[in-house]
């Protein structure tokens, strides 16, 4: 799917949104536990305040991904703009930064097609994975897919999307476990090939 910039996407109601940014120059963003939690629970209050449904997300030391749903008139771009605008005072004042901390304004995309609005659901749960943090998706605790996968209470999560998209948790497991696998074979391919010469 093609970038839009934030100022010419229609923004609509019942809609879906994949919205990301990373740390400026590669800066680490979330340096410790409390981080992530100033992160969380600005969501938590601004997804209830505003009706916006947070599907998947994942924040990474220098990085996040969101899967939102806006439900109302409110744009979901509202949810990375007022929390990272907040975090990012915070940040410098506790780091003595100045400037920026991200890499320009967050990116947005529209998500129309139920198998891409599925694929982005496990690729931002096995984001870690990806990244070589951990070696299965429930180990990343900064991400909802404990919550999807039943292991823990919480509120940035929407039981009804996993049973409209997925059917039940052990399908959705699957699904992310066998998209975990083929990042395996690829590295493990990439690795070979090197030697084949």
């Amino acid at each position: 799917m093609p970038h839009a910039r934030n100022d010419t996407i229609n923004w609509l109601p019942n809609h879906y949104y994949h919205l990301y940014n990373r740390g400026a120059r590669q800066l680490t963003i979330f340096h410790k536990r409390d981080n992530y939690i100033f992160v969380l629970k600005k969501f938590q209050e601004i997804t209830q305040k505003y009706d916006l449904s947070m599907i998947a997300y994942v924040l990474m030391p220098n990085h996040y991904h969101l899967l939102v749903r806006q439900n109302g008139e409110v744009k979901a771009g509202l949810l990375p703009q007022m929390t990272f605008n907040s975090y990012a005072k915070a940040y410098n004042h506790v780091f003595e930064h100045s400037g920026t901390i991200f890499q320009g304004r967050f990116e947005a995309r529209v998500v129309t097609d139920d198998a891409h609005l599925r694929h982005l659901c496990r690729y931002i749960h096995a984001n870690p994975v990806k990244d070589g943090f951990v070696t299965r998706p429930e180990q990343w605790i900064y991400s909802n897919y404990l919550e999807w996968i039943g292991r823990r209470p919480g509120t940035l999560f929407d039981g009804q999307f996993l049973v409209d998209y997925f059917e039940s948790v052990a399908a959705y497991r699957e699904f992310v476990d066998d998209y975990v696998m083929s990042m395996e074979e690829s590295k493990t391919l990439g690795y070979l090939r090197r030697f084949d010469g």
